[in-house]
């Protein structure tokens, strides 16, 4: 009761004692030219469009010409025209997360859309563009975490507080890959953002690949293809505030995002309607200010708070990982993931590409075991992938290099390894053996004395 009653008191205060006003003086496009509020007025700031009947869309400042102020909506703008009013919002935009929020599926805005009813507000406000804690107060990254993907723990081991990306074309199982993390990982919470995914996707994603399992301990945060390009901005934002909140809390979040590349397509959108000149591929010069503000906010935190885990999904346009937007996030990220065509073509999956994917914390949290039998497995399939025009033509003939013949004998029992179905789970430990067991070596490879086991 007394928490109720805090959270009341709290957004009471919030109410302004007076409103101010302004008037639509053109419409172009999606873009509102608003008069009258242009001192009252700041990047970012919102104000509510009152329309025909008396229906409200919400706004955002994105820029200013000729002393008006020049906004975009979060929705349609059917039933504005000119001479509405435009109502100054009364504060700055904020979230009021609980712990309430978790198992339900929210839109941009924070509002409930799986049907389950209002969700409780918490105490305190979280800013949806807050800045990452000071570089000098932050942790170093934790001890591994158990993401239950074989292929991602012994191979591209990730740590608690890493960043990592996951790149792949359309159609690759970048989704189905997100949703096995996000039942089987040992975080303690999962904040899952869908910006711009395909509306007809997301209720089968939640029910048939992420499940009730993975529901329970997650929060979602949803914003379709067809949505505003605020609300698919918005949303990813919203994503990092919700994955702040739990890492406050002590809590080890794991922040999953798919995608980042329709987030920047977002920023291009907005950025284009400002009148920003476009640089690289159509994109703004503010596209790519804004990803490494927004993908610093994952990471550890400071003193006594947990760790944002986060992995990012790249949408590569027409396969190609060198795209801007693909080549930008891989600097300010930890490493990358790359999910490969030719791969799921034949049918093994998760479609990952060890030999072009890397983490970058991986060797400093690795025993000397580990790293070893995963160098061993990495210079097999190098040595494989180097011969493998020759050895399906059938020029190479065995017995003519011993490295090259151990590579083909092993390679079958590697891949083997690599495959995983999304019902399939496998933690840290048995990993490492179940890959020294098909590399018929004993683990661990040190034996009682700490001698190694050359046998």
């Amino acid at each position: 009761m007394q928490d109720s009653i805090e959270s009341f008191f709290s957004e009471l205060n919030q109410i302004p004692e007076s409103r101010s006003y302004g008037r639509v003086s053109g419409v172009q496009g999606m873009m509102l030219e608003v008069s009258g509020l242009e001192r009252d007025l700041s990047i970012g700031s919102r104000c509510d469009v009152i329309g025909r009947g008396n229906t409200r869309v919400t706004c955002e400042v994105v820029g200013f010409r000729e002393a008006r102020a020049l906004l975009l909506p979060f929705g349609s703008l059917e039933g504005i025209g000119m001479g509405c009013k435009a109502e100054l919002a009364a504060t700055e935009p904020m979230v009021w997360p609980s712990n309430a929020w978790l198992g339900r599926v929210v839109n941009a805005l924070g509002e409930p859309i799986d049907g389950k009813g209002p969700i409780a507000s918490g105490q305190s406000p979280y800013g949806l563009r807050s800045a990452p804690p000071p570089a000098h107060e932050r942790r170093r990254v934790g001890h591994k975490l158990d993401l239950g993907v074989r292929a991602l723990n012994t191979f591209q081991t990730c740590c608690q507080g890493q960043r990592m990306g996951i790149f792949a074309g359309s159609g690759v199982g970048k989704s189905v890959l997100l949703s096995m993390l996000a039942r089987y990982t040992t975080s303690d919470v999962n904040v899952i953002g869908l910006i711009g995914e395909r509306g007809r996707e997301v209720q089968e994603w939640l029910e048939d690949d992420l499940g009730p399992e993975g529901l329970a301990r997650s929060v979602v945060v949803v914003a379709t293809s067809d949505e505003a390009p605020l609300m698919r901005r918005q949303a990813a934002y919203l994503t990092l505030a919700l994955s702040e909140f739990y890492r406050d809390q002590g809590q080890e979040v794991l922040c999953l995002m798919d995608s980042v590349t329709r987030f920047a397509m977002a920023m291009r959108e907005i950025g284009l309607s400002a009148g920003e000149p476009p640089a690289s591929k159509g994109y703004t010069p503010s596209v790519f200010a804004e990803l490494p503000r927004l993908l610093e906010r994952a990471g550890p935190g400071g003193g006594k708070q947990g760790s944002i885990t986060g992995l990012f999904t790249v949408l590569v346009e027409g396969d190609d990982h060198n795209e801007p937007v693909a080549d930008a996030v891989r600097g300010i990220l930890d490493g990358h993931i790359v999910l490969e065509r030719a791969i799921a073509e034949r049918g093994r999956y998760p479609a990952i590409n060890i030999l072009r994917s890397i983490s970058r914390t991986m060797p400093a949290c690795n025993t000397a075991d580990e790293e070893k039998i995963v160098n061993r497995a990495r210079r097999l399939l190098a040595t494989y992938e180097d011969m493998a025009e020759l050895i399906r033509l059938g020029a190479y003939r065995r017995g003519s290099d011993a490295g090259i013949d151990e590579a083909i004998y092993y390679y079958d029992r590697i891949e083997e390894f690599l495959k995983q179905s999304k019902n399939e789970r496998t933690n840290l430990e048995t990993g490492y053996a179940e890959l020294a067991e098909l590399l018929d070596e004993s683990w661990p490879l040190s034996d009682a004395s700490g001698q190694e086991d050359r046998a």
